[in-house]
């Protein structure tokens, strides 16, 4: 941990020499500085290569020392959707074929959220000494962990896109470039998140406990193990109350994912937008809604991103004398 450390601060000091030449000799930053948003923002940008150093540390540290290195990043996620076809196929069948890939499209979507988010609440409590001995912009931590946890996505998706070639379940190929909107919507919500829990766990450290039991809590809200179409419609239709369902962000981004991947099984559109099928699986509403909803959970989150770094930039001041 102390050699991980000590590379870290290294790369900081290099990126730090590398700005101090771009800035020139009379521009210096101080940690306890009041920096506008622009400026917060230079500095990331400036910082780039630091933040690359951090996510390839963090993929290396995880699986240091073991024989199979980055293929655990794939075996679990193998492993999982193994259970689930088992399970669905020949214990609870469900007479949907590939439904698993349905469940999957949320899971990865999921797993990088939380991912990202429980590895950026904790990113600068477990950076402490770091913290403490060099100035850089503090933000790097927490977006780090969101970069690494977005990297395992990556590792995963390999998994179902085998899985997906195997079992000869092919997505909607015409319509992917709605996955765009929604893995930018996903990302920049998750970085937002990460930024505004990593300084409110400096002075409140049961925040970062907080949030895994939110976490755990949240799964349940968005349509993963189960189908939006159905009872969940139905009972919140019934009510006028599907709205409060969609105030979920993670909701339609899972949603985009399943009905591209999942497309096969997704019903023949009506007369009616936003009418379902009898027995099926997917929403039948229109691409546009899909991508409308993405970039409207894009548009808070950037807002919401922008809040959380400003917050930050408040609040690390004392971040020395809290750690």
């Amino acid at each position: 941990m102390a050699k991980g450390r000590s590379e870290v601060t290294e790369a900081i000091l290099a990126v730090r020499a590398e700005t101090a030449a771009e800035r020139g000799p009379k521009q210096t930053r101080t940690v306890a500085a009041r920096l506008g948003l622009r400026q917060r923002f230079t500095e990331l940008w400036r910082s780039r290569e630091l933040f690359v150093f951090l996510v390839r540390k963090e993929i290396k540290v995880k699986y240091k020392n073991s024989v199979l290195g980055f293929l655990w990043s794939m075996l679990n996620p193998a492993l999982t959707l193994a259970v689930f076809w088992v399970l669905f196929t020949i214990f609870l069948p469900n007479h949907l074929p590939d439904f698993v890939v349905y469940m999957f499209g949320a899971t990865l979507i999921w797993n990088f959220f939380q991912n990202a988010v429980l590895g950026g609440t904790g990113s600068i409590v477990g950076n402490g000494g770091i913290v403490k001995k060099v100035a850089f912009p503090r933000e790097i931590l927490p977006l780090a962990s969101v970069g690494s946890a977005f990297m395992f996505m990556l590792f995963q998706s390999i998994v179902l896109v085998l899985f997906m070639a195997i079992v000869w379940h092919r997505p909607d190929w015409s319509q992917m470039y709605i996955l765009v909107p929604a893995l930018a919507a996903i990302v920049v919500f998750a970085a937002a998140l990460s930024v505004f829990l990593s300084a409110v766990n400096v002075y409140l450290r049961d925040t970062q406990h907080l949030v895994e039991v939110v976490l755990l809590a949240w799964f349940w809200a968005v349509p993963g193990i189960y189908a939006f179409s159905g009872n969940v419609h139905d009972k919140f239709a019934r009510h006028h109350l599907l709205w409060l369902y969609f105030l979920n962000p993670i909701t339609p981004i899972a949603m985009t994912f399943q009905r591209i991947l999942f497309n096969s099984m997704h019903p023949r559109y009506t007369n009616e937008p936003h009418a379902l099928i009898p027995n099926g699986v997917l929403a039948t509403y229109p691409t546009h809604w899909y991508v409308y909803s993405d970039l409207a959970v894009l548009g808070i989150s950037a807002v919401l991103l922008l809040g959380a770094i400003a917050l930050f930039g408040r609040l690390e001041g004392n971040f020395a004398e809290e750690l």
